[in-house]
C-alpha cells in the first residue's frame, strides 16, 4: 500500500499525520429507536446517501491516505444492500474491517456472506440483559430475541464475540446480569460504555444520567467479576465524562486519528461534529486527502492557537487538547471554550448542577424521547 503524498496542511504550524481510522457511517436509517443514539437529532433531513460507487472511491482514497482500520456504522449499516460489496473492497484494499451493528437485519446467511466477503470483526450491541428492558429501550418487541440468535450466529462463524452495552440510569443496576449474559454468550470482549451525552442522549440527559452511587456500584461489580473470571473475557468499563474532573482527549485530538464520513458524504473529525457551527467539506466535492490536510473544517481546532484560557496556559493542554469541542459548544454555546467537564472551566457548574439533579433523580417522571423520524422532524422544526 502506498500512502498518498502528504501535502502541507492549511494550518502550517501544526504537523498533521495521516488518519488511522476511517469510520463509514453508511446510513442514518435504523429499525431501532434508542433514546441515547449518537446520530444527529435532525437525521431525518439527511437523505442523500452516498452511492456504492461513491463509497468505493472514498474507501480507496482513505486507504491511499494511510487509514488502516475501517468501521462500518450507522444507523444500522445492514440496511445497505451493498454492505458485502463494500466489505470485500475494504478487504481488497488491505483494511482491517469492523461492522458495528444492532444485529437487526442480520441473519445466519448474511453472517456467512460477510465472512466470505472478508469481514474481520463484528460488534453487536444490546440494550439490556432483561428482555423487557432491552425491547423497551430498543423500541422493538423482538429485538432481544433477535440479538441472542445473532450472537450465536456470530460465534458459529468463528468471529471474536464483541458485545457492547450502553449504560445509563435505566440499566446500570442490572450490571451483574449484563456480565452474566456476556459470559453465557461466550463474549471475548465486552464494552460497558456509559452513555456520552451527544445527539439523542443529550436531549434525554436527565432521564439517562445515573447517580454517582449507581456508577460506583456498577464499577465495583465489574471489578469483582473480573477478579472471579480473569480469563473469561476482556472488559472495558468506560466512565461517562460528566463524572471526571478533567476532560478526555476527545478522539485523541481534533483531526488527528479519526476520519468520519457521514451518509451524505460530509467529512467530520468525529461523528458528532456536524452539530458545530462549522462548514465541513463533502467527499462529493473534494478528495479525502484535500479534506484531511487542507480543509478549514479539519484544521479548525488543530494545534492550540484557537484556545482560550484556561486551556491556553494549562500544563495539560497537550494531553487533553481542551477536551471535547462538541461538548463545549452544547454546554456553553462556544466551541472554543474549555470542555465544561474540566473543573478549571468557568462553566463547570453546568456539569455539577446536572449531576446534583441526577443524584435526586429529579426528572425521572419525564418521558424518554425516542429516536424516530417523527421526533427528528419535530426537533428540527
Amino acid at each position: 500500500m502506498t500512502v498518498a503524498n502528504k501535502p502541507a496542511a492549511a494550518n502550517n504550524s501544526v504537523a498533521v499525520n495521516p488518519p488511522l481510522w476511517l469510520l463509514a457511517e453508511l446510513t442514518y436509517r435504523c429499525p431501532l429507536q434508542c433514546p441515547y443514539c449518537s446520530n444527529p437529532v435532525d437525521f431525518a433531513k439527511h437523505k442523500a446517501e452516498l452511492t456504492t460507487d461513491e463509497w468505493l472511491r472514498v474507501l480507496a482514497e482513505g486507504r491511499a491516505l494511510g487509514a488502516a482500520q475501517l468501521g462500518f456504522s450507522g444507523g444500522e449499516p445492514l440496511l445497505r444492500k451493498d454492505l458485502e460489496t463494500l466489505v470485500a473492497e475494504g478487504r481488497r484494499l488491505g483494511y482491517y474491517t469492523n461492522l458495528i451493528t444492532s444485529g437487526m437485519g442480520l441473519t445466519r446467511e448474511r453472517v456467512a456472506s460477510l465472512k466470505q466477503a472478508g469481514l474481520d470483526h463484528i460488534q453487536l450491541s444490546f440494550q439490556d440483559a432483561e428482555e423487557d428492558g432491552n425491547n423497551f429501550l430498543a423500541g422493538s418487541r423482538k429485538a432481544f430475541e433477535k440479538k441472542l440468535a445473532m450472537a450465536a450466529a456470530v460465534k458459529a462463524y468463528d468471529y471474536p464475540m464483541v458485545i457492547n452495552f450502553v449504560l445509563h440510569r435505566h440499566n446500570i443496576d442490572h450490571i451483574d446480569r449484563i456480565l452474566e449474559l456476556c459470559l453465557e454468550l461466550g463474549a471475548d470482549y465486552v464494552e460497558l460504555a456509559n452513555t456520552q451525552y451527544y445527539g439523542w442522549a443529550f436531549h434525554n440527559r436527565q432521564q439517562l444520567l445515573p447517580s454517582r452511587a449507581q456508577l460506583e456500584r456498577a464499577e465495583a461489580i465489574t471489578n469483582d467479576f473480573r477478579a472471579r473470571h480473569p480469563k473469561a473475557m476482556k472488559i472495558y468499563f468506560v466512565v461517562p465524562d460528566y463524572f471526571e474532573e478533567r476532560p478526555k482527549a476527545c478522539m485523541n485530538g481534533w483531526g488527528s486519528i479519526f476520519l468520519t464520513i457521514a451518509p451524505d458524504g460530509s467529512a467530520l473529525p468525529c461523528h458528532s461534529a456536524r452539530l458545530l457551527p462549522i462548514e465541513f467539506p463533502n467527499v462529493r466535492q473534494q478528495s479525502v486527502a484535500d479534506i484531511w490536510y487542507r480543509s478549514p473544517g479539519f484544521n479548525h481546532f488543530r494545534g492550540d492557537e484557537w484556545m482560550q484560557e484556561p486551556c491556553r496556559s494549562c500544563s495539560e493542554k497537550e494531553k487533553d487538547f481542551g477536551g471535547c469541542r462538541c461538548q463545549a459548544y452544547m454546554l456553553t454555546g462556544d466551541a472554543s471554550q474549555a470542555d465544561p467537564v474540566c473543573s478549571k472551566s468557568a462553566y463547570h457548574y453546568r456539569i455539577t448542577d446536572t449531576l446534583a439533579q441526577a443524584e435526586g433523580h429529579q426528572c425521572e417522571a419525564q418521558p424518554l424521547l425516542f429516536r424516530n423520524r417523527a421526533n427528528s422532524e419535530r426537533l428540527e422544526n
